[in-house]
């Protein structure tokens, strides 16, 4: 009985290490992203787009919207193209 006493208190014990451990890093990754977003700003504005390079194909561009087109029964609008 006095090993499985001190079995439990082990687990007990350790499984609060992991909860307070597990803790500390889900409360430090927070603040760093809170940091991070607060005083680096991103070089790129939503909105802003360059034009330089990243224009599709004025064919391919055609092809998708009339393929949005038929398949949306011309409900359907093309916003953006982006290659993944």
């Amino acid at each position: 009985m006095e090993n499985l006493s001190e079995a439990l208190g082990l687990l007990l014990i350790g499984m609060i290490m992991v909860i307070i451990v597990l803790w500390l890093v889900v409360g430090l990754g927070n603040l760093v992203i809170y940091f991070t977003n607060r005083f680096i700003q991103d070089e790129k504005t939503p909105g802003s787009s360059s034009r330089s390079g990243n224009r599709a194909h004025p064919k391919k561009l055609a092809a998708i919207v009339a393929a949005v087109d038929v398949i949306t029964h011309g409900k359907g609008k093309v916003d953006t193209i982006q290659k993944k």
